[in-house]
């Protein structure tokens, strides 16, 4: 049985704003045609991260980030 539109959207309606939000985004996930990409990239953040907390990477404080990269783009 075909499911229409105004089913589903009436039934999303009735979730909670947190379940909403997690439908959405599951939603605008599976447009991405490229999901390894984003598989990829959840690796690196998880890698990143792990290295802040075990504190092997020195840690720039954002201000001066953003100054070196002005001052390279010049």
């Amino acid at each position: 049985m075909q499911t229409s539109f105004k089913t589903v959207e009436s039934a999303a309606l009735n979730l909670s704003v947190a379940e909403r939000a997690k439908l959405a985004e599951h939603l605008i996930a599976s447009l991405d045609e490229d999901s390894e990409i984003e598989e990829v990239w959840a690796a690196e953040v998880d890698r990143r991260i792990a290295e802040v907390e075990a504190g092997t990477v020195q840690m720039i404080p954002a201000a001066e980030a953003i100054a070196s990269a002005r001052a390279a783009l010049k």
